[in-house]
């Protein structure tokens, strides 16, 4: 998964602007062993993946309503708003 395209290599208006407002949340997930990366559907909404590497910290991760809180947040300041987050299986 690269950041600032989605898997599908797909890319939105603002690609920058959405990879500068998620870039402190995947830096603080990578220092747990989780890797950051999102998609936009066709609509300007996001679609937040975080996927656990093998040194995942298990405990680390925010409960799902949190965590949706959180990227809400994050994606104020840009024309996209949340989807919805795919969380690893274990979480």
């Amino acid at each position: 998964m690269s950041p600032g395209t989605g898997q599908d290599g797909s890319t939105a208006p603002g690609p920058a602007a959405l990879d500068s407002a998620l870039q402190k949340f995947r830096d603080v997930l990578a220092a747990d062993g989780y890797t950051l990366g999102w998609s936009v559907t066709e609509d300007d909404r996001v679609i937040v993946r975080i996927e656990a590497g093998a040194e995942a910290c298990a405990d680390c991760l925010v409960p799902l309503p949190v965590m949706e809180a959180i990227m809400s947040d994050a994606l104020g300041p840009t024309p996209s708003t949340l989807d919805h987050i795919v969380l690893p299986a274990s979480a």
